[in-house]
């Protein structure tokens, strides 16, 4: 029996961009690389170990939102819609939906091509009556969906686990609103946003016992050392997450634990002992700033469902104006 098709379109980035921004980050003071070059297939699976992880309250607690309210979200979206499912990962999440969703499409998109593949191919399995396209690309600076035609009907966005909180205010205002413009007139986006809550919670959510977060967070390492050939030792850094209070985001860094230099297509990057690399910040939202900001990027808001902790939120947004 044959598989299901999925119609596939790569514009995966290729090493010369992770060449060119590990070396503008590493040439940064502070030192810094951007986040979504965690995501090649070992990082992705390691990110989903971290969501099984007893202190990583976000994963469950959003599930919980979406599998209790999803006839809501149903209703709320209507049938029949092309739904854009962002940072797709392993998409456990929009299996909690699909069945009350019943969209003509889904599309995938992620920055990891094999992981993406596979579970474009399962979903493809699970439900043979979805068409079923896959987009490899880097989706934070612009949604670009090739080849990908709604046909006229409703354009739906699914951005879950709380990813908006990677980029800063400005940056995810921005992402936002090109968000909304590819959607067009009409389109929605349905958004995990994590709360602001009890420092404690936040600091074991983002230094799990196993050491799961440790050894994704210096997999950005890896990376650079299999892929780009660059001298450096992965284990000569340690993993630091804490929350800034002040700033409403979570931190975390790459520390190095003795002096020493990264050496890359003949450059040198020096860090002393204790110096950081800072790889991600994660912000997290008060349910009105939130609304403010999707306000600013061309959004009124439709619906918001929430734990009953008020930890995490799930917002329904529509889009205001466009195409």
């Amino acid at each position: 029996m044959s598989r299901p098709a999925v119609r596939f379109y790569d514009e995966h980035p290729d090493l010369a961009d992770l060449r060119e921004e590990v070396i503008r980050g590493l040439s940064q003071r502070p030192k810094s690389i951007p986040p979504k070059f965690f995501y090649d297939a070992r990082g992705s699976t390691l990110f989903d170990a971290i969501c099984d992880q007893p202190e990583y309250y976000p994963t469950r607690t959003e599930m919980a939102i979406l599998a209790r309210h999803a006839a809501e979200i149903a209703a709320a979206i209507g049938p029949e819609a092309w739904l854009v499912e962002l940072g797709c990962g392993a998409s456990r999440k929009i299996r909690l939906l699909l069945e009350a969703l019943r969209p003509h499409a889904w599309v995938g998109v992620d920055i990891s091509r094999d992981f993406l593949r596979g579970a474009a191919q399962t979903l493809a399995c699970e439900y043979p009556w979805l068409e079923v396209h896959a987009v490899c690309t880097d989706f934070s600076e612009h949604l670009h969906l090739p080849l990908v035609e709604a046909g006229g009907r409703r354009r739906v966005a699914f951005f879950p686990g709380s990813s908006i909180g990677n980029f800063d205010p400005p940056q995810a205002e921005r992402f936002l609103r090109g968000v909304a413009e590819a959607l067009g007139r009409g389109g929605a986006l349905l958004i995990g946003v994590d709360l602001q809550k009890d420092p404690a919670v936040l600091d074991a959510a983002y230094n799990d016992a196993a050491g799961v977060t440790a050894d994704f967070n210096r997999n950005l390492l890896v990376r650079i050392r299999d892929e780009l050939g660059a001298d450096v030792d992965p284990e000569a850094f340690a993993h630091r997450a804490f929350y800034d209070a002040w700033r409403g985001r979570v931190e975390m860094h790459l520390v190095s634990l003795r002096a020493q230099t990264v050496r890359l297509d003949g450059h040198r990057f020096p860090f002393q002992a204790g110096e950081t690399l800072h790889t991600e910040n994660s912000y997290k939202y008060t349910l009105d700033g939130f609304e403010h900001l999707a306000r600013r990027a061309g959004y009124r808001s439709q619906r918001v469902w929430t734990d009953e902790r008020g930890w995490f939120s799930v917002h329904l947004l529509q889009v205001v104006g466009g195409q």
